[in-house]
């Protein structure tokens, strides 16, 4: 079930009914994880088998690593757990490209290999939701966070339909005390949660869907060689939309859970007025970065082994980054990349010091920002040989190079392009809520007005969301 989808609408407002009904707090927590399910399983039934194993799985583990005192049978819990949630991820996502790779190796040294037909369906949004409850049994390992009081309350952990299939990727102790006790939103929280979500779709399908998407599409999925301003227009048309596609789906998770009295963390602050790659992957998809943080980096040794272990860590933590978002060499090299850039940010702070102002400020964000879109040509392309064309025309390796795009769409994409860069510039110490608090009443409510009225006029076809395909 999509967000962008009058489906979900009627689906939101009975389980507004229900949850403003006279019925004890467990009957709610009930029906929400009954909802929950159902929103899930609408894509496909028996994929709900999937989240039950997890949570059955994860539920034990935790359990018995709480109560557990063994350090042998304590790691053997933990392995169970990770083993269990990285088999059905390695299976179901990553099966098709390990057999592909094997029959490449083997054909080299001759032999031949000629593997049985499949039809493997990638589960929606698993990478998030096996992260989730795989982080879980680890912070239960390291006694970081007290096991969830009830299972009822655990399974809502796992499956809380807001942000189920692509994030913010929540951890325990930020939700599971959040169905201690019985919540209702506040009219305060009501609204303002409305207005995410209105604001939410408004990125999703205004910005996304019919501002950007048909300009990338055109320039990705095009087998001519490109002409620069071409290449340029795509690339920033899929900057901009898979910013408003992920960022949009976020807004509308945290809007959706605020009405119901949830709180969610951010999951993006304005990431293209990042001034470098650390400060990217602090304001870009912030719970997968905390996560590859906490759960990848610092236990492989962060920063605390001398330069050529840091280095090392920080390349296989991007690497493996890049290899979450999909099963291709085209997403390792892109987190390969990031990794690289992070490397020589690195390098360079330690060797020289500037002093930011306005004026180098904005360019040195500007200059982060275009090198994030080179990024994004690996990320959007399906094949290296498609990737190298299109960065050939972008830095004018290809002078006759063909346009497929008209000057209305070049001057409409670069148009939003501008405007989201620097819209990210002005907003990179605030937030929409701040900017909101000071806002007058009759302002908001005519900004409102307006999302709600080109939402209706873009009638929206109901586009999937990118990041479900992760």
């Amino acid at each position: 079930m999509l967000f962008n989808s009058l489906g979900f609408i009627v689906f939101f407002a009975i389980v507004l009914i229900y949850w403003h009904l006279p019925v004890t707090w467990t009957h709610k927590k009930r029906m929400l994880l009954l909802a929950s399910y159902v929103f899930y399983g609408l894509w496909n039934p028996p994929l709900v088998l999937l989240l039950w194993i997890s949570t059955a799985v994860d539920w034990v583990a935790g359990k018995k690593l709480h109560a557990e005192t063994d350090p042998r049978k304590r790691k053997q819990w933990l392995w169970l757990s990770i083993l269990v949630n990285m088999g059905f991820l390695v299976f179901f996502k990553y099966g098709g490209f390990l057999i592909e790779n094997f029959q490449a190796i083997i054909g080299l040294i001759g032999l031949e290999f000629t593997p049985l037909e499949s039809d493997i369906i990638l589960p929606m949004g698993i990478s998030f939701y096996t992260f989730q409850t795989m982080s879980y049994s680890i912070d239960m390992y390291y006694r970081k966070i007290q096991p969830a009081p009830r299972f009822l309350d655990f399974a809502l952990y796992v499956t809380f339909f807001p942000q189920l299939v692509a994030g913010p990727i929540v951890r325990s102790d930020e939700l599971v005390p959040q169905f201690d006790q019985p919540t209702r939103a506040t009219r305060s929280q009501f609204l303002w949660g409305a207005f995410l979500l209105t604001l939410g779709l408004f990125e999703k399908v205004v910005m996304a869907d019919v501002l950007l998407s048909d300009q990338a599409d055109t320039v990705f999925g095009s087998d001519k060689i490109l002409h620069v301003l071409d290449a340029w227009t795509g690339t920033l048309a899929f900057s901009g939309q898979i910013f408003f596609d992920f960022a949009g789906y976020s807004t509308c998770a945290i809007g959706i859970a605020l009405m119901l009295g949830i709180v969610l963390p951010d999951n993006f602050r304005y990431p293209y007025a990042s001034i470098g790659f650390s400060e990217l992957w602090q304001r870009w998809h912030i719970s997968l970065s905390s996560w590859l943080r906490d759960y990848l980096y610092i236990p492989l040794g962060g920063n605390r082994s001398g330069t050529r272990r840091t280095v090392i860590n920080l390349m296989l933590t991007m690497l493996l980054g890049g290899l979450w978002h999909g099963a291709g060499w085209t997403f390792v090299f892109w987190g390969f990349l990031h990794g690289f850039y992070l490397v020589v940010e690195r390098w360079l702070r330690g060797r020289y010091t500037i002093v930011l102002n306005a004026w180098n400020g904005i360019l040195l964000a500007l200059g982060t920002y275009t090198l994030v879109n080179i990024t994004w040509v690996f990320f959007r392309a399906r094949e290296f040989g498609t990737a190298l064309d299109l960065l050939g025309s972008m830095f004018f390796l290809h002078p006759d190079g063909e346009k497929v795009l008209d000057t209305h769409e070049i001057i409409q994409v670069l148009s939003v392009a501008t405007l989201l860069f620097l819209s990210h510039w002005f907003m990179r110490n605030t937030s929409v809520k701040a900017v909101a608090d000071k806002t007058p009443w009759w302002i908001l409510g005519s900004i409102w007005a307006v999302m709600l009225t080109l939402l209706a006029v873009a009638q929206g076809s109901g586009e999937q969301f990118i990041y479900f395909q992760f």
